[in-house]
Protein backbone atom coordinates (compact mmCIF):
# COMPACT_ATOMS: atom_id res chain seq x y z
CA UNK A 1 0.00 0.00 0.00
CA UNK A 2 1.47 3.77 -0.91
CA UNK A 3 -0.25 5.45 2.04
CA UNK A 4 -0.86 9.38 0.44
CA UNK A 5 -0.45 12.16 3.29
CA UNK A 6 -1.18 14.92 0.90
CA UNK A 7 -3.27 14.62 -1.71
CA UNK A 8 -6.60 15.76 0.22
CA UNK A 9 -5.29 18.32 2.44
CA UNK A 10 -1.55 19.52 3.54
CA UNK A 11 -1.18 16.96 6.19
CA UNK A 12 2.29 17.94 7.12
CA UNK A 13 2.21 21.99 7.30
CA UNK A 14 -0.73 21.46 9.48
CA UNK A 15 -2.08 18.40 11.05
CA UNK A 16 2.05 16.84 11.51
CA UNK A 17 0.98 15.98 15.65
CA UNK A 18 -1.99 13.58 13.96
CA UNK A 19 -0.31 11.71 11.45
CA UNK A 20 2.44 11.19 14.34
CA UNK A 21 -0.35 9.72 16.31
CA UNK A 22 -2.01 7.68 13.61
CA UNK A 23 1.53 6.08 12.87
CA UNK A 24 2.49 5.56 16.86
CA UNK A 25 -1.12 3.87 16.79
CA UNK A 26 -1.07 1.78 13.52
CA UNK A 27 -4.12 2.57 11.82
CA UNK A 28 -6.06 5.47 10.26
CA UNK A 29 -9.45 6.64 9.53
CA UNK A 30 -11.03 8.24 6.46
CA UNK A 31 -14.60 9.35 5.61
CA UNK A 32 -15.58 8.62 2.54
CA UNK A 33 -15.66 12.27 0.91
CA UNK A 34 -18.89 11.51 -1.27
CA UNK A 35 -21.25 8.57 1.46
CA UNK A 36 -20.41 10.87 4.49
CA UNK A 37 -21.63 7.58 7.05
CA UNK A 38 -18.72 5.25 5.26
CA UNK A 39 -15.27 5.32 7.57
CA UNK A 40 -12.58 3.21 5.85
CA UNK A 41 -10.04 2.27 7.98
CA UNK A 42 -6.08 1.25 7.32
CA UNK A 43 -3.97 -0.42 9.08
CA UNK A 44 -0.28 1.56 8.99
CA UNK A 45 2.79 -1.21 9.79
CA UNK A 46 5.87 -2.14 7.82
CA UNK A 47 4.12 -5.02 6.81
CA UNK A 48 1.74 -3.07 4.86
CA UNK A 49 2.99 0.08 4.10
CA UNK A 50 5.29 0.03 1.15
CA UNK A 51 5.89 4.00 1.01
CA UNK A 52 4.83 6.73 3.10
CA UNK A 53 4.35 9.78 0.02
CA UNK A 54 4.36 13.03 1.16
CA UNK A 55 3.25 16.14 -0.52
CA UNK A 56 3.24 19.57 1.03
CA UNK A 57 3.89 23.32 1.20
CA UNK A 58 5.83 23.45 4.10
CA UNK A 59 7.94 20.66 5.84
CA UNK A 60 9.43 22.41 8.69
CA UNK A 61 6.77 20.93 11.49
CA UNK A 62 8.32 17.66 10.32
CA UNK A 63 12.28 17.66 10.25
CA UNK A 64 12.45 16.33 13.42
CA UNK A 65 10.57 13.20 13.47
CA UNK A 66 11.62 12.35 9.84
CA UNK A 67 15.08 10.46 10.84
CA UNK A 68 12.91 8.14 13.15
CA UNK A 69 10.25 8.08 10.89
CA UNK A 70 12.72 6.69 7.97
CA UNK A 71 13.66 3.64 10.40
CA UNK A 72 10.51 2.07 9.82
CA UNK A 73 9.11 3.20 6.64
CA UNK A 74 10.39 3.77 3.05
CA UNK A 75 8.99 7.80 2.26
CA UNK A 76 8.89 9.87 -0.92
CA UNK A 77 8.95 13.72 -0.15
CA UNK A 78 6.93 16.24 -3.15
CA UNK A 79 7.85 19.81 -2.44
CA UNK A 80 5.83 22.31 -4.09
CA UNK A 81 7.44 25.66 -4.31
CA UNK A 82 5.82 27.90 -7.06
CA UNK A 83 6.51 31.64 -8.04
CA UNK A 84 3.38 33.12 -6.16
CA UNK A 85 3.09 35.79 -3.23
CA UNK A 86 0.69 36.19 -0.84
CA UNK A 87 -2.35 37.11 -3.05
CA UNK A 88 -2.35 34.10 -3.94
CA UNK A 89 -1.40 31.63 -1.46
CA UNK A 90 -1.84 33.93 1.71
CA UNK A 91 -0.74 31.29 4.38
CA UNK A 92 2.47 29.61 2.73
CA UNK A 93 6.02 30.88 3.47
CA UNK A 94 7.63 32.85 0.83
CA UNK A 95 9.90 31.21 -1.62
CA UNK A 96 13.51 32.14 -0.28
CA UNK A 97 12.07 30.61 3.33
CA UNK A 98 10.68 27.48 1.97
CA UNK A 99 14.04 26.67 -0.34
CA UNK A 100 15.57 26.54 2.72
CA UNK A 101 13.34 24.51 3.67
CA UNK A 102 13.71 21.98 1.28
CA UNK A 103 17.64 22.24 1.89
CA UNK A 104 17.34 21.24 4.91
CA UNK A 105 14.49 18.13 4.06
CA UNK A 106 17.29 16.90 1.70
CA UNK A 107 19.82 16.70 4.11
CA UNK A 108 17.46 14.45 5.85
CA UNK A 109 15.81 12.36 2.98
CA UNK A 110 18.30 12.64 -0.01
CA UNK A 111 18.24 13.89 -3.32
CA UNK A 112 16.98 10.99 -4.89
CA UNK A 113 13.83 10.92 -2.31
CA UNK A 114 12.76 14.59 -2.80
CA UNK A 115 10.89 16.31 -6.22
CA UNK A 116 10.31 20.01 -6.44
CA UNK A 117 7.31 20.56 -7.68
CA UNK A 118 6.50 23.99 -9.48
CA UNK A 119 3.00 23.74 -10.44
CA UNK A 120 0.16 25.23 -11.33
CA UNK A 121 1.84 27.56 -13.70
CA UNK A 122 -0.86 30.28 -14.59
CA UNK A 123 -0.32 33.87 -15.75
CA UNK A 124 -2.36 36.38 -13.52
CA UNK A 125 -1.25 40.19 -12.69
CA UNK A 126 2.47 40.19 -12.25
CA UNK A 127 2.74 36.41 -12.89
CA UNK A 128 3.56 36.93 -16.77
CA UNK A 129 5.83 35.09 -18.76
CA UNK A 130 9.03 36.66 -18.22
CA UNK A 131 8.14 36.55 -14.51
CA UNK A 132 8.29 32.66 -14.62
CA UNK A 133 10.88 32.37 -16.68
CA UNK A 134 13.28 34.50 -13.85
CA UNK A 135 11.72 33.26 -11.08
CA UNK A 136 11.98 29.27 -12.18
CA UNK A 137 15.62 30.14 -13.17
CA UNK A 138 16.55 31.15 -10.14
CA UNK A 139 15.04 28.91 -8.07
CA UNK A 140 16.28 25.76 -10.19
CA UNK A 141 19.53 26.80 -9.89
CA UNK A 142 19.44 26.39 -5.76
CA UNK A 143 16.93 24.06 -5.70
CA UNK A 144 18.73 21.22 -8.52
CA UNK A 145 21.58 20.10 -5.82
CA UNK A 146 18.71 18.86 -3.58
CA UNK A 147 16.14 17.24 -5.58
CA UNK A 148 16.71 15.10 -8.37
CA UNK A 149 13.59 16.25 -10.78
CA UNK A 150 11.15 19.18 -10.95
CA UNK A 151 7.14 18.32 -11.91
CA UNK A 152 5.54 21.23 -13.74
CA UNK A 153 1.72 21.83 -15.22
CA UNK A 154 -0.02 24.22 -16.25
CA UNK A 155 -3.25 25.35 -14.34
CA UNK A 156 -6.28 23.06 -15.17
CA UNK A 157 -9.32 25.18 -15.34
CA UNK A 158 -11.76 23.49 -13.36
CA UNK A 159 -15.07 24.11 -13.02
CA UNK A 160 -14.82 25.38 -9.42
CA UNK A 161 -12.39 27.84 -10.14
CA UNK A 162 -14.92 29.93 -12.08
CA UNK A 163 -16.18 30.60 -8.66
CA UNK A 164 -13.82 30.85 -6.25
CA UNK A 165 -10.89 32.54 -8.74
CA UNK A 166 -12.94 34.10 -11.58
CA UNK A 167 -10.68 36.53 -13.55
CA UNK A 168 -7.67 33.32 -14.31
CA UNK A 169 -7.60 32.69 -17.59
CA UNK A 170 -6.34 29.76 -19.39
CA UNK A 171 -2.20 29.84 -20.72
CA UNK A 172 -2.17 30.47 -24.32
CA UNK A 173 -0.57 28.66 -26.49
CA UNK A 174 2.14 31.26 -27.01
CA UNK A 175 3.14 31.47 -23.99
CA UNK A 176 3.04 27.72 -23.15
CA UNK A 177 5.72 27.49 -25.72
CA UNK A 178 7.51 30.42 -24.19
CA UNK A 179 7.37 28.58 -20.95
CA UNK A 180 8.52 25.60 -22.27
CA UNK A 181 11.30 26.51 -24.22
CA UNK A 182 12.84 28.58 -21.58
CA UNK A 183 11.64 25.78 -19.04
CA UNK A 184 13.45 22.96 -20.44
CA UNK A 185 16.85 24.86 -21.19
CA UNK A 186 17.12 26.18 -17.45
CA UNK A 187 16.73 22.36 -16.23
CA UNK A 188 18.79 20.86 -18.54
CA UNK A 189 21.79 23.41 -17.95
CA UNK A 190 21.15 23.05 -14.07
CA UNK A 191 21.47 18.96 -14.29
CA UNK A 192 17.93 18.37 -13.12
CA UNK A 193 15.18 16.34 -14.82
CA UNK A 194 12.05 18.24 -15.87
CA UNK A 195 9.17 16.52 -16.30
CA UNK A 196 4.94 16.92 -16.26
CA UNK A 197 2.32 15.35 -15.01
CA UNK A 198 -1.79 14.89 -15.29
CA UNK A 199 -0.86 16.94 -18.33
CA UNK A 200 -2.90 15.15 -21.27
CA UNK A 201 -0.84 16.74 -23.85
CA UNK A 202 2.52 15.61 -24.96
CA UNK A 203 5.60 18.11 -24.86
CA UNK A 204 8.73 15.67 -25.38
CA UNK A 205 10.18 17.67 -28.06
CA UNK A 206 11.04 19.72 -25.63
CA UNK A 207 12.99 17.04 -24.01
CA UNK A 208 10.14 16.92 -20.68
CA UNK A 209 9.56 13.77 -19.50
CA UNK A 210 5.36 12.79 -19.55
CA UNK A 211 4.84 10.06 -16.95
CA UNK A 212 3.67 10.22 -13.62
CA UNK A 213 4.61 12.05 -10.74
CA UNK A 214 5.03 8.85 -8.44
CA UNK A 215 5.91 5.78 -10.35
CA UNK A 216 6.91 2.21 -9.82
CA UNK A 217 9.94 3.03 -11.39
CA UNK A 218 10.52 6.21 -9.13
CA UNK A 219 9.83 4.06 -5.46
CA UNK A 220 11.56 1.62 -6.23
CA UNK A 221 14.82 3.61 -7.11
CA UNK A 222 14.24 6.46 -3.96
CA UNK A 223 14.56 3.33 -1.47
CA UNK A 224 15.91 0.47 -3.31
CA UNK A 225 13.02 -1.23 -2.96
CA UNK A 226 11.03 -4.10 -5.67
CA UNK A 227 7.78 -3.06 -5.99
CA UNK A 228 5.68 -4.51 -9.18
CA UNK A 229 1.98 -5.10 -10.13
CA UNK A 230 1.10 -1.83 -8.30
CA UNK A 231 -2.38 -0.38 -10.52
CA UNK A 232 -2.78 3.02 -11.16
CA UNK A 233 -4.37 5.24 -9.73
CA UNK A 234 -6.82 6.34 -12.07
CA UNK A 235 -7.66 9.58 -10.51
CA UNK A 236 -8.00 11.95 -13.47
CA UNK A 237 -8.54 10.42 -16.47
CA UNK A 238 -7.82 11.58 -20.07
CA UNK A 239 -4.73 13.55 -17.96
CA UNK A 240 -1.95 11.07 -19.16
CA UNK A 241 -1.61 10.79 -15.35
CA UNK A 242 0.67 7.06 -15.12
CA UNK A 243 0.64 7.62 -10.83
CA UNK A 244 0.51 4.29 -9.91
CA UNK A 245 -2.59 3.52 -6.82
CA UNK A 246 -2.49 5.52 -3.92
CA UNK A 247 -4.57 5.45 -0.50
CA UNK A 248 -5.28 9.05 0.81
CA UNK A 249 -5.85 10.09 4.01
CA UNK A 250 -6.94 13.07 5.32
CA UNK A 251 -9.80 15.36 4.07
CA UNK A 252 -11.29 17.71 1.81
CA UNK A 253 -11.80 21.36 2.91
CA UNK A 254 -9.64 21.10 5.96
CA UNK A 255 -6.01 22.70 3.99
CA UNK A 256 -5.99 26.96 5.42
CA UNK A 257 -3.24 27.78 2.54
CA UNK A 258 -5.70 29.67 1.61
CA UNK A 259 -4.47 29.42 -2.38
CA UNK A 260 -6.90 30.52 -4.96
CA UNK A 261 -6.13 27.87 -7.50
CA UNK A 262 -6.63 25.02 -5.07
CA UNK A 263 -8.57 22.29 -6.30
CA UNK A 264 -9.11 20.58 -2.58
CA UNK A 265 -10.76 23.19 -1.05
CA UNK A 266 -13.68 25.11 -2.57
CA UNK A 267 -14.23 27.10 0.72
CA UNK A 268 -11.93 28.49 2.58
CA UNK A 269 -14.51 29.81 5.46
CA UNK A 270 -15.29 26.33 5.40
CA UNK A 271 -11.80 25.19 5.81
CA UNK A 272 -11.35 27.22 8.73
CA UNK A 273 -14.41 25.79 10.66
CA UNK A 274 -13.47 22.12 9.67
CA UNK A 275 -9.71 23.04 11.17
CA UNK A 276 -11.73 24.03 14.51
CA UNK A 277 -13.49 20.16 14.59
CA UNK A 278 -9.52 18.64 14.20
CA UNK A 279 -9.01 16.69 17.36
CA UNK A 280 -5.47 15.25 16.77
CA UNK A 281 -5.92 12.37 19.12
CA UNK A 282 -8.88 11.56 16.67
CA UNK A 283 -8.40 8.79 14.15
CA UNK A 284 -10.09 10.86 11.82
CA UNK A 285 -8.61 13.76 10.76
CA UNK A 286 -11.78 15.92 11.64
CA UNK A 287 -14.69 14.85 13.89
CA UNK A 288 -14.66 11.05 15.44
CA UNK A 289 -16.17 8.21 14.04
CA UNK A 290 -19.80 7.75 15.34
CA UNK A 291 -21.70 4.28 16.45
CA UNK A 292 -24.10 5.26 13.36
CA UNK A 293 -21.01 5.08 11.07
CA UNK A 294 -20.60 2.34 8.55
CA UNK A 295 -16.84 1.31 9.55
CA UNK A 296 -15.18 -0.77 6.75
CA UNK A 297 -12.05 -2.22 7.61
CA UNK A 298 -9.49 -2.42 4.59
CA UNK A 299 -6.79 -5.39 4.25
CA UNK A 300 -4.17 -3.71 2.08
CA UNK A 301 -1.71 -5.99 -0.02
CA UNK A 302 1.97 -4.81 -0.18
CA UNK A 303 3.55 -4.87 -3.12
CA UNK A 304 6.89 -6.21 -2.42
CA UNK A 305 8.01 -8.55 -4.71
CA UNK A 306 9.57 -11.41 -2.72
CA UNK A 307 13.59 -12.17 -3.69
CA UNK A 308 13.77 -15.42 -4.69
CA UNK A 309 16.12 -17.73 -2.63
CA UNK A 310 18.83 -18.97 -4.95
CA UNK A 311 20.18 -22.41 -3.53
CA UNK A 312 23.55 -23.14 -3.01
CA UNK A 313 23.10 -27.09 -3.60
Amino acid sequence: MILSCGERTDIVQYYTPWLLKRLEEGYVDVRNPFYHKRVNRYPINPDTVDTILFCSKNYEPILPYLPGLMKQYPIYCHYTITAYGTDLEPNVPDINLSIETLKALSEIVGRKRLTWRYDPVLIYGPYTVDSHIETFSRMCEEIAPYAHRCVFSFVRMYQKLSRTFPDLRPVSEEEEGQLLDAFSRTAHACHIELQTCGESRNFTAWGIKRSGCTTTELLNQANDLNLSGIPLHNQRPGTGCQCVDQRAIGAYDTCVNGCRYCYATSDFQKALENRKAHDPNSSLLIGHVHPEDELVVSNPKSYRKAIKQVSLF
